[in-house]
């Protein structure tokens, strides 16, 4: 008897202190940007294996729309397939007294779809550039069929917009009558119902569509987005995939990032389409 009396201070102790663990409510870390990104963060966040004391909210809207709520102090985590920008470098600092801090956590292909039935097998970055400017307005420009090209693309608000445009387009103006769409998967899933469409993406997301192999100039032979080709820089448009934060991580926030960007996320990288960082 003595014996139970001597421990059941402790053991109620215990199991106060395990009913208080339960009770406390889980933190929620916010990642919120590029739709590109979404498929890949979504994941991360399914098989992180730390989820005891966190949860996540993952939310796309394109990687302007994810650097603004950084900004603006409503998310946690930038997701965003392009670098952050000058301007909204002055903004975090003016706001938090720090310029922010960029992580590169995989890496993308940006693939050309067309439609699974069309003939044309590869093209110049001169050729897309014609292309998505109007200069060319038939397939039969580019050796195709004498049908004319319907062009999508994302909205202004993406990085994989301001990417290709600046990358491939360098710069000038999408042709007049190109359908600007407001995510990847929707896009896709034009392309998928066109067959005298063209659109372009994360190669993750090149699915019910073909990914047209591209090559840097004519004279070259076109390649399509592949581990090989995308580390070695034989494909053409390819580009780092990042996380920004107004403040330097710690807790839950820096073990979630720190596991992303170790050899168990790396793989996730891979397992859903991307290409993971190679680190020296």
């Amino acid at each position: 008897m003595k014996f139970f009396r001597l421990i059941a201070p402790y053991t109620a102790t215990f199991l106060l202190l395990t009913l208080v663990a339960l009770a406390m409510p889980k933190q929620r870390v916010t990642i919120k940007g590029s739709d590109t990104m979404v498929i890949l963060v979504q994941r991360w966040s399914e098989l992180y294996p730390d989820k005891k004391n966190v949860e996540f909210q993952v939310t796309g809207g394109g990687s302007g729309t994810g650097v603004a709520a950084l900004i603006n102090g409503t998310t946690d985590i930038c997701s965003s397939s392009r670098p952050i920008k000058k301007d909204e470098v002055a903004q975090l600092e003016k706001k938090f007294g720090y310029k922010g801090l960029e992580i590169r956590v995989a890496m993308d292909g940006l693939a050309i779809y067309v439609h699974k039935d069309n003939p044309v097998k590869q093209l110049s970055l001169a050729q897309i550039k014609d292309i998505f400017t109007g200069k060319f307005t038939n397939w039969k420009d580019v050796g195709g069929l004498n049908k004319p090209i319907l062009l999508y693309s994302r909205e202004n608000n993406s990085g994989t917009y301001e990417f290709f445009k600046e990358h491939v387009l360098n710069k000038q103006d999408f042709a007049s009558n190109t359908q600007h769409m407001a995510g990847t998967a929707a896009l896709i899933n034009a392309v998928s119902k066109d067959p005298n469409s063209i659109g372009f993406g994360g190669a993750a997301y090149a699915k019910n569509v073909k990914a047209i192999a591209v090559s840097k100039d004519g004279s070259g032979k076109g390649v399509v987005p592949s581990d090989k080709a995308i580390h070695s820089g034989e494909y053409p448009i390819s580009r780092f995939l990042y996380f920004y934060l107004n403040q330097k991580p710690s807790g839950n926030i820096k073990k979630f990032i720190d596991w992303v960007i170790s050899p168990a996320g790396q793989k996730v990288v891979t397992e859903v389409g991307y290409y993971p960082i190679r680190r020296k």
